[in-house]
């Protein structure tokens, strides 16, 4: 009789840890997704931040060059705020 409840104690503590186990399963498979989706969204941003960095570097270079041919010709300008441009 001892033996037998003792068994089933046993037996129950397995059932329980198994279901543990499954549970933290499921919890792990479901943090690497969520790892992934914000590993995939890190990856999207930092290809959009390097395309906007380029594409601001090339309008600051069209931006000097319309500046230094309009110097060249002697073009009656106003250029506001030169120094801010030049210093970023």
């Amino acid at each position: 009789m001892i033996r037998e409840r003792l068994c089933r104690e046993y037996l129950e503590e397995i059932e329980r840890l198994e279901r543990s186990i499954r549970e933290l399963e499921d919890e792990i498979t479901e943090l690497r997704m969520q790892l992934n989706l914000k590993v995939d969204e890190a990856n999207r941003l930092a290809i959009e931040n390097a395309s906007l960095r380029h594409k601001l570097e090339m309008q600051r270079r069209t931006y000097n060059r319309m500046v230094e041919l309009l110097k060249k010709i002697k073009f009656p300008i106003i250029i506001l705020n030169d120094e801010e441009i030049d210093e970023e």
